[in-house]
């Protein structure tokens, strides 16, 4: 006899790897590799790296240049009783055309240029701030769209799921009907119950399995929504896994306040980069070439020359202080949304977990009532035969206990809709 346990693995490994494309997870980490604003800012936190590189270039390394020029000023001469055409004249005196003081007759220049500015590290590090900050909030909008996203994937699986809930009991309860049926059918042939009995049974299964067509539907359409939010391209239907979803642990700090910290920082990193044109600008520069206005003279006009130049700000209507204004003005604005945000939140999760409470309370009655009906439609089965109760009675008892069902899913569902919210804004 062959090992069966290779079999047997590749069994269970098959069938927790079905069970894995179809539970919450699955769905979240699709929606998640999927999401193109996710990817936008993957994207900018990699244009931020070059962004950073291209700071460091421009603050310490040196630039370096090549320029070429050419400008003519002819005249026409007329020393010495001649008259003639000039494109480039020396000590010509009496000529129509530019003034030769003026013009030169003319410039020709190719010069290679280098300028190196100097002690910038400090620019340097205050220019990258921003920078820096811009990535930090890229990768904040990051964790927050990924947050949202568990938000809302779990909102749409906790209805398809619902959706899955409420089928299930329709056919429990279409089962329970086609069973009563062939029993109700029996008797109408003994002539022990009316045939208008059977009628109504036949009605009442064909309502539930209009129901029940209802729901198939609906949970199809929400399932294609689902796979849709998560960039799924799959039509095919399949049954969700149940879902037990906890309320998480309590947290000290929310991490939603991180976007207002980061807010604050971009506008003081905003500040400091503004303020930096106030800083001393010191360079060295440098340059070898040509450098002529008189062609004759050209090949001795080679040469080179270096220096430093330095400038700073002595006044500009005092723009520095009231741009530092206007920044501490905005950040005590950011300190006030963070305020406000950190009072809403706390009233709202009390009030989630208060809805929570009510709804495990009515839950847990309609448990006790589905146990009571359920027992209540044993009994009118055994009266029915014996004639002791009515069809009607027995089809109004199923009606009730359908209604019950729906509203028991749905209570269901809410509760996993607030756990879900709640969790959703402890984070």
């Amino acid at each position: 006899m062959k090992n069966p346990f290779p079999i047997l693995f590749l069994f269970c490994f098959l069938y927790s790897y079905v069970n894995a494309q179809t539970d919450l997870s699955f769905y979240i980490n699709q929606a998640k590799e999927n999401s193109p604003l996710i990817k936008d800012n993957k994207n900018q936190s990699e244009a931020s790296k070059a962004e950073l590189e291209r700071l460091k270039a421009l603050y310490t390394k040196p630039q370096i240049t090549f320029n070429a020029g050419v400008a003519v000023s002819p005249i026409i001469n007329r020393d010495n009783g001649k008259t003639q055409f000039q494109i480039s004249p020396s000590d010509a005196t009496n000529y129509t055309g530019y003034d030769i003081a003026a013009s030169n007759g003319g410039i020709y220049q190719g010069m290679l240029n280098v300028n190196q500015p100097l002690f910038n590290a400090g620019k340097l590090k205050m220019a990258s701030e921003q920078v820096l900050v811009a990535n930090q909030i890229n990768l904040n909008t990051i964790k927050l769209s990924e947050h949202d996203i568990e938000k809302i994937v779990g909102d749409q699986y906790i209805l398809c799921l619902q959706d899955l809930k409420q089928t299930d009991y329709i056919i429990q309860l279409t089962q329970i009907i086609n069973e009563q049926k062939v029993v109700v059918n029996k008797l109408v042939e003994n002539g022990l119950l009316k045939q208008s009995d059977l009628l109504l049974v036949s009605i009442e299964q064909q309502t539930q399995q209009n129901t029940l067509a209802m729901y198939k539907s609906i949970y199809r359409r929400d399932l294609m929504d689902l796979n849709i939010l998560c960039g799924i391209n799959d039509t095919s239907l399949i049954a969700i896994n149940n879902l037990d979803l906890t309320i998480s642990s309590s947290v000290s700090q929310s991490n939603f306040t991180e976007k207002f910290r980061l807010d604050s920082l971009n506008l003081l990193a905003a500040q400091k980069n503004f303020e930096l044109k106030y800083k001393p600008q010191l360079s060295a520069y440098a340059n070898t070439g040509l450098n002529g206005v008189y062609v004759p003279t050209l090949p001795n006009r080679f040469g080179l020359s270096g220096g430093l130049n330095f400038s700073v700000y002595i006044f500009d209507g005092k723009q520095k202080s009231l741009n530092k204004k206007k920044t501490d003005i905005l950040i005590k604005s950011t300190q006030s949304y963070k305020s406000n945000f950190i009072t809403q939140n706390t009233i709202r999760k009390y009030k989630i977990l208060a809805e929570i409470s009510s709804l495990n309370d009515r839950i847990v009655i309609s448990i006790n009532q589905l146990k009571d009906y359920k027992q209540l439609l044993e009994y009118y089965k055994k009266e029915v035969i014996t004639g002791q109760q009515s069809v009607v009675a027995y089809i109004t008892t199923i009606k009730n206990l359908a209604a019950l069902q729906r509203d028991y899913v749905l209570m269901q569902s809410s509760k996993l809709l607030l756990i879900n919210t709640y969790n959703y804004w402890n984070w």
